[in-house]
């Protein structure tokens, strides 16, 4: 298996729920490991950078809303098959589609405030930590 890796966001609803501990341990139990962390209140053109690849969707407008709405923890996490980890680990975005044990179904509320964002294909994970890392931010492990 190949060692990569991935970005994590904690939204702000699981930081409004006090989750970061326990969303972080949820990953290095599987092990994921952060290798690079912060805590940021993404501005509106942050947000609308980031998500920029759903800008036609109608939910755009209430997704950078959200994102916008309060702090949340950016990370990079990494490990075997990181990608594919993560987002079982964090579910279907949908909490009630998501399996039994899951980040989703055990934090989220709903469709839009589902706690946790996670990359979903190797060339999106290196664009996204990108995004919000420098190069020289990502420790060795």
């Amino acid at each position: 298996m190949a060692i990569e890796r991935t970005l994590s966001i904690i939204k702000p609803d699981g930081l409004k729920k006090n989750l970061v501990g326990a969303i972080i341990a949820h990953f290095e139990k599987a092990g994921l490991h952060p290798v690079a962390m912060r805590m940021m209140h993404l501005s509106r053109a942050d947000a609308e950078g980031f998500y920029a690849v759903h800008k036609e969707r109608p939910f755009f407008g209430s997704l950078v809303e959200f994102m916008t709405s309060g702090p949340c923890v950016v990370m990079a996490l990494e490990g075997e098959n990181a990608i594919a980890k993560n987002r079982e680990i964090m579910g279907a975005t949908d909490p009630k589609k998501a399996a039994d044990g899951t980040l989703r179904k055990l934090y989220a509320t709903d469709v839009e405030k589902n706690t946790v964002h996670g990359s979903d294909s190797p060339e999106n994970a290196k664009i996204e930590i990108a995004y919000f890392f420098r190069t020289t931010e990502l420790v060795k492990r």
